[in-house]
């Protein structure tokens, strides 16, 4: 899988975090992916994309699942 970005959460300031990933995000044309790696499952990340941008507007498919790196293909409809 191509990504147009990738963000390792980590180094995003907590409070500039979530902001800056939805930025990223919409971002994207449709068809075209970001990877997310994080040291934590990101899965409150992925409710709040489903209530903010809706479920038919992305994908999300966990590439690496733990225990200290978690890694995801968020992709835009």
């Amino acid at each position: 899988m191509e990504y147009t970005t990738k963000i390792y959460a980590p180094d995003i300031d907590p409070r500039h975090r979530h902001p800056k990933i939805f930025e990223v995000f919409d971002s994207l044309k449709s068809g075209e992916y970001m990877e997310l790696s994080n040291d934590h499952n990101p899965k409150p990340l992925h409710y709040q994309l489903m209530i903010e941008r809706g479920e038919d507007t992305f994908t999300w498919e966990y590439t690496e699942e733990g225990p200290s790196l978690w890694r995801v293909a968020i992709g835009k409809k």
